[in-house]
């Protein structure tokens, strides 16, 4: 599968094909002053980010009209870089933006109008399309195993505006259940509501049960019991990715004669879908990601003689089968830095995926496509949970408690 799609593809070819019919009167540039400001805007406003970047070249006003905070709005973003979190019993949480530009962060990542003021304490649980989720607490330095019910709360954040909204209390759930797992599923395409979904396990058998969602277009919370017939938990601090209106987690299923298998579930909003789908290969190495509008899974091996990483995508989420897009040789990067990687992230626009090395200290960027690597950039000590960030300049935090 092309890493472009057809509507990318047919949307340029339109534009480039009505700045050459005007190209009779001048060059290029001077054809693409005839459009309106307000005729071009909503053209590009149409565009996936990466095709839009690439119109910054046709003039100098079609620059400057794509780089004016004032239409940032309008706009689509690309990838800015990721968040990532480290912690120490001396310190507790501490958070930090990876800039993929080399360039300084968007905002500040310790969130100062949020903590110390409002929490002593936040940890980062989730980002999706511009917004972040955080579960903040009362109490200093708390560990991740020792996030107690009664003293954390759920923060959903967009840190391009800075407004914010706490959610109130998940209903308590049975003794015997417990979760670690929460996500955040928000498509600004479809809706300007959110939704948080908190994945419960059965803390005896060690099983999923079931999950509690918010909705910020209710302000409250429900529960769906777990559809599926195979008992399995999510894996321990499992990724989430949201696409086409399914949250989809890594989990393990667990067989005495096989060993363990890792799939993904997928729910959707309301609780009531639930699905099950096999990844192509076996690995606590291994990623998903939304890329290119599709669920993609990403895995580096280490353990064969020439290490290598393949890239794959579920374009039909009801055949359940992903297929291969590539495979590459990892030589390159591990003779380049000599560290092992493990993949972390799968680039939202493109086939290009981000690793950090075991132990944290470096995150690379290596185009599969093209077989190139990429930026490789110096992270701090003890990182974990790496997130995507692509600014949202919209505001969909309506009943926002931070101003």
């Amino acid at each position: 599968m092309e890493a472009e799609t057809e509507k990318e593809r047919s949307l340029e070819k339109k534009i480039k094909s009505g700045l050459c019919r005007c190209s009779h009167l001048g060059a290029t540039s001077e054809a693409a002053t005839l459009f309106t400001d307000d005729l071009i805007l909503e053209i590009l406003s149409r565009l996936p980010a990466r095709s839009l970047h690439r119109f910054k070249c046709v003039s100098v006003a079609w620059r400057d009209l794509i780089a004016d905070p004032a239409n940032r709005k309008m706009l689509p973003q690309t990838l800015a870089g990721f968040l990532y979190t480290s912690y120490s019993y001396s310190s507790g949480h501490r958070h930090h933006f990876a800039s993929v530009s080399g360039g300084a962060a968007p905002f500040d990542p310790s969130l100062p109008y949020l903590q110390p003021r409002k929490y002593k304490d936040m940890a980062l649980v989730d980002a999706c399309n511009g917004l972040l989720l955080y579960r903040g607490s009362n109490k200093n330095k708390v560990a991740p195993w020792d996030w107690a019910e009664d003293d954390c709360r759920f923060v959903v954040c967009n840190p391009a505006t800075t407004r914010w909204v706490e959610l109130p209390p998940r209903p308590a759930a049975p003794e015997i259940r417990y979760s670690l797992t929460a996500a955040l599923a928000f498509d600004p395409a479809v809706s300007s509501h959110f939704h948080v979904l908190h994945f419960e396990e059965d803390n005896l058998a060690n099983y999923m049960t079931g999950v509690s969602i918010y909705s910020s277009r209710t302000g409250a919370w429900s529960r769906g019991d777990s559809g599926m017939v195979e008992k399995m938990p999510p894996y321990f601090t499992s990724k989430c990715v949201f696409v086409g209106g399914i949250m989809y987690v890594i989990s393990v299923l667990q067989d005495i004669n096989t060993g363990n298998e890792y799939v993904l579930v997928g729910v959707d909003v309301e609780g009531k879908e639930w699905k099950t789908t096999r990844v192509p290969y076996c690995s606590r190495f291994c990623t998903i990601g939304l890329s290119q509008g599709f669920l993609h899974y990403a895995v580096a091996n280490n353990e064969i003689l020439v290490p290598e990483i393949t890239l794959w995508c579920l374009k039909d989420c009801d055949s359940k089968e992903f297929v291969l897009k590539h495979t590459a040789s990892m030589d390159k990067l591990l003779s380049m830095t000599r560290m092992k990687y493990k993949v972390v992230e799968i680039h939202p626009d493109c086939d290009t995926i981000f690793l950090v090395s075991y132990g944290g200290a470096t995150l690379a960027a290596y185009d599969m496509r093209h077989q190139k690597v990429g930026c490789i950039l110096n992270l701090e000590k003890s990182t974990k949970g790496f997130l995507p960030y692509v600014p949202l300049f919209s505001e969909p935090l309506a009943d926002a408690d931070g101003q």
